[in-house]
């Protein structure tokens, strides 16, 4: 059986005997450089687990393309829902649950980025310094290279990243795709989290830089239609904490310095449009066949509407 609702990375359920397992694999076509990498996201899981109760385990990679077409990892099942953009019935017209939805979010995020990766067997996974500036090279080459039109409000918005990158450099486990659709939550109390998923860009760098992009989806009430449409999270209904709350609430449980945050959402606006139009140019190519992706020309020149709008440009 495959599990669905991802637009990446494919993930299958395994039965064996009495047990149950889980396959995952990266995508069918061409693949960006340096994503959906099954071997990191084994190594990651199969260490941090034992050490990180939201991490699932990974017991097998194969890098053999022989075998199934791909290289592939199993992994440990969880058993819990998806929150997307709509909340579980229970939720419904209950601000308080929501409220502690949001400060799930938050608070899991805090307790990974205190692990000591040393403590886990990570203290080797990835580079640290430069990390804000490698990134912001990496995602304007990306950009670059998915077959977007010239955009002026892009060229903008990249200009204004590098004249204002931080220069302040802290550490931490970051996991790269934070959102509360990569999480598992529990499905009768949904502010109990159960696992978090998708860990196959996950690396040691900038804390913010998972904050922002967590932020990037948390849309508000007071934000404009568009933003509040293209977010993948329900956090514009009544209960759920603010964008300004939610740093506050990171910053008290972490002690990270947070005064570059609105940079790393900036970013994040910046990332998210390139995430999509590599996706998009895979659909206009014809590499893959998603009706889906049809429109997400029009998500990307929302997240660069969104991150001019944060960067005052």
């Amino acid at each position: 059986m495959q599990f669905g609702g991802g637009h990446a990375n494919l993930t299958y359920l395994l039965r064996f005997a009495e047990q149950e397992y889980v396959l995952r694999r990266p995508p069918l076509g061409p693949i960006a450089p340096r994503s959906h990498d099954m071997a990191r996201e084994h190594r990651v899981l199969s260490r941090l687990s034992a050490g990180f109760p939201l991490a699932p385990n990974s017991f097998l990679f194969c890098d053999d393309d022989e075998i199934i077409g791909a290289p592939f990892q199993v992994m440990e099942r969880r058993h819990g829902q998806v929150i997307r953009r709509e909340l579980p019935l229970e939720c419904d017209a209950r601000p308080d649950i929501n409220r502690r939805i949001g400060e799930m979010m938050i608070d899991a995020l805090a307790d990974l980025h205190l692990i000591r990766r040393a403590d886990v067997g990570l203290g080797d996974l990835g580079h640290p310094k430069g990390f804000t500036q490698r990134q912001l090279d990496g995602w304007t080459k990306r950009w670059k290279a998915a077959g977007a039109e010239s955009n002026p409000d892009m060229e903008r918005l990249i200009a204004w990243l590098y004249k204002n990158r931080p220069t302040l450099e802290q550490s931490a486990l970051v996991h790269n795709d934070y959102k509360l659709d990569n999480m598992l939550v529990n499905r009768s109390e949904p502010w109990r989290a159960v696992a978090i998923l998708d860990w196959d860009m996950c690396t040691s760098g900038e804390p913010l830089a998972d904050l922002g992009y967590l932020l990037n989806q948390w849309a508000q009430p007071d934000d404009p239609p568009l933003w509040i449409e293209e977010s993948t999270m329900p956090t514009a209904q009544p209960g759920f904490a603010s964008r300004a709350e939610s740093i506050e609430r990171y910053a008290a449980k972490t002690g990270y310095d947070c005064d570059a945050i609105h940079w790393h959402c900036a970013f994040a606006a910046m990332r998210f449009a390139a995430i999509i139009q590599q996706i998009y140019i895979r659909y206009v190519r014809g590499q893959t066949l998603d009706d889906r992706f049809a429109t997400f020309d029009v998500r990307v020149a929302t997240y660069i509407d969104k991150g001019c709008s944060i960067a005052r440009l």
